[in-house]
């Protein structure tokens, strides 16, 4: 049952609660299962799968080890030879379905990354990809970026750096496959904020079809993803309970051959054979022994782990519980066989095997057309100029610790989150900035001269970003809590001696600071000014500064203050889209002077 590319987004795009609604009158059908006859030989159902290949379809190169532990390492990798290698699993095989387990992207290669990961979705779309689980790294933009991957909408980015001319010279139209998820839900209303279940039909061999249904959670730790964290809007609930409710909706529907796919992992032994299961530990191990007997299969992602297992259910019955890895190094394959009568999976026929992305095979022409024309766009966005400076934005701390390029970068902060919402200041903590922007050219690369600012500069890669980037992220905090921000510019070492770590505050801030005094109490709160206000102690001020500053997990060592901030949301910008954005609207841009923190003597 080979997807269709021209009629599965159709097909895909109707709510999943539309498809399961015909099943009752599908069944009752001439010629469907309840009416199989005598012949009771088993309808086989292959499931292909992959994850978090992160738009790795272009050239890439790596290992993994054997498949069992001892068997020497196998050079993988590239998405032209992962093409081959599924097209090669599906031949022949008429009921055949292939899906990912999350986090096609966010992109980190340029040739995806630097177009927002419209190119992944050309390429999948070139694959026949049936559907997808929401991984973290699809929410990465929130639920309106995601539609706009799905739908083809030309919104879900602050700047309409969208819709991209894809290699057939046609404007990007979305993906021909659907996300889902039944654990992401509306923090409001409790529902779920995608389609969270999905059904397939299997050809019986004998005229009619057989329902084989999938059930779809993401990672509940999403919000502590940088990437990822939307503390507005939408939040996650537990993985195995949804798995589990979603699973009885589909037994009451009449589905009996049920798959969970699941953005969260696993992993075993060190050392393991990727085609192994050694001690497998980990999230969805505890989960399996939740999940109800009524699924017959787990395939997983998140952990970019490689482990293939036939785990116990709670009924004491053998199922696979499977990952492929990451970045399109392996291929999952999960063999079922339906009773042609009721639909059930006969689970000690099932199989799972894990196979690499070897690359001893012909490479499918038409990806490597797709990736080669993304690579010519990439050097091509690269060298475009996006904006002149008139001096060399660095990150060199001068007198009181400020720095040109983190002072302008906090400008830049501030800006942008004033664009969609509201901040009355902006910070950019120490150690966010990668490198600097020189008013000298480039001399290896052509398209530089002096002054100007291309593209790769400072869109990615200038701040502390990963793929599509952190995302700017506004909350509400006290005066006093603001003075403990500030005063986290000084910590103490497990040795005593005093480290300092200047943080940069957005333009319309001043304020003064004794370094004789003892830590803690070097700012005195009526010397902090917002504009020509002072700040008093209770009242509130909206901050913006990068997410992760926000929860413990991937804070800048030693600021906390803002881990309690009220009303939080998150811009629609990230620090690259706001640095960029910010130079392009202030061209020519010039180093801001000092004089926003001012030692007292």
């Amino acid at each position: 049952m080979h997807a269709n590319p021209s009629t599965a987004g159709a097909r895909l795009r109707r709510s999943a609660l539309a498809a399961v609604a015909g099943l009752a009158l599908l069944l009752a059908l001439p010629g469907a299962a309840a009416a199989a006859g005598p012949d009771r030989a088993a309808v086989p159902v292959q499931l292909v799968s992959i994850t978090d290949l992160h738009g790795y379809f272009g050239d890439y190169s790596t290992t993994v080890p054997g498949a069992r532990a001892g068997e020497p390492a196998q050079r993988v990798g590239g998405g032209a030879y992962l093409t081959t290698h599924i097209k090669r699993l599906r031949e022949g095989r008429r009921n055949s379905i292939l899906f990912s387990a999350g986090d096609d992207f966010t992109g980190w290669p340029k040739e995806t990354g630097w177009f927002w990961n419209e190119p992944t979705i050309e390429y999948l779309n070139s694959l026949g990809l049936d559907f997808s689980t929401v991984g973290n790294h699809e929410m990465d933009r929130g639920l309106g970026f995601l539609r706009h991957m799905v739908d083809g909408t030309c919104e879900g980015r602050p700047d309409d750096d969208l819709c991209f001319t894809d290699s057939t010279g046609r404007r990007f139209r979305g993906a021909d496959y659907g996300y889902f998820s039944g654990n992401l839900v509306h923090d409001r209303s409790g529902r779920p904020a995608l389609p969270p279940y999905h059904v397939e039909y299997v050809d019986d061999g004998r005229g009619g079809r057989l329902p084989v249904g999938f059930v779809f959670a993401t990672s509940k730790l999403t919000p502590q993803e940088q990437m990822s964290y939307n503390p507005k809007g939408v939040e996650y609930i537990d993985e195995a309970d949804t798995v589990n409710k979603y699973a009885k909706v589909l037994r009451g529907k009449g589905v009996r051959a049920i798959v969970a796919v699941v953005h969260e992992g696993f992993s075993q032994r060190n050392g393991a054979g990727y085609d192994e299961c050694v001690d497998p530990s980990g999230p969805m191990v505890e989960y399996n022994a939740r999940i109800t007997p009524d699924v017959d299969a787990i395939v997983t992602g998140h952990w970019h782990a490689l482990v293939n297992c036939m785990l116990p259910d709670p009924a004491g019955n053998p199922r696979p519980v499977v990952e492929a890895a990451n970045h399109g190094r392996l291929i999952n394959e999960i063999d079922l066989r339906l009773d042609p009568r009721t639909g059930e999976v006969l689970r000690d026929r099932t199989t799972s095997v894990n196979h690499a992305n070897t690359q001893d095979v012909p490479p499918d022409p038409r990806t490597l057309e797709i990736a080669d024309y993304w690579r010519k766009k990439a050097v091509e966005r690269g060298g475009t100029p996006v904006a002149t400076v008139t001096g060399d934005l660095t990150r060199e701390p001068g007198e009181g610790g400020e720095s040109s390029l983190y002072n302008l970068t906090a400008d830049a902060f501030h800006w942008a989150a004033n664009r969609d919402g509201r901040a009355d200041l902006a910070v950019a903590m120490p150690g966010i900035l990668r490198r600097d922007v020189r008013y000298a050219p480039d001399p290896a690369d052509p398209a530089d001269a002096p002054g100007r600012v291309l593209f790769s500069e400072v869109a990615l890669g200038t701040v502390y970003d990963g793929g599509i980037g952190v995302g700017l992220v506004r909350g509400d905090v006290t005066g006093r809590q603001l003075d403990a921000l500030l005063e986290s510019q000084w910590q103490r070492t497990a040795d005593g001696t005093v480290t300092y770590r200047p943080m940069a505050v957005s333009g319309n801030v001043r304020y003064a600071f004794d370094p004789s005094k003892p830590v803690g109490e070097r700012i005195d709160l009526r010397d902090v000014r917002i504009g020509k206000r002072p700040v008093r102690a209770h009242a509130t001020y909206r901050i913006a500064t990068l997410a992760n500053n926000f929860f413990a997990k991937n804070a800048t060592p030693g600021f906390t203050a803002l881990f309690d901030a009220k009303r939080q949301d998150r811009s629609l910008y990230n620090g690259g889209d706001a640095l960029w954005r910010y130079l392009e609207r202030n061209s020519p841009a010039s180093p801001p002077e000092p004089g926003r923190s001012t030692p007292k003597n």
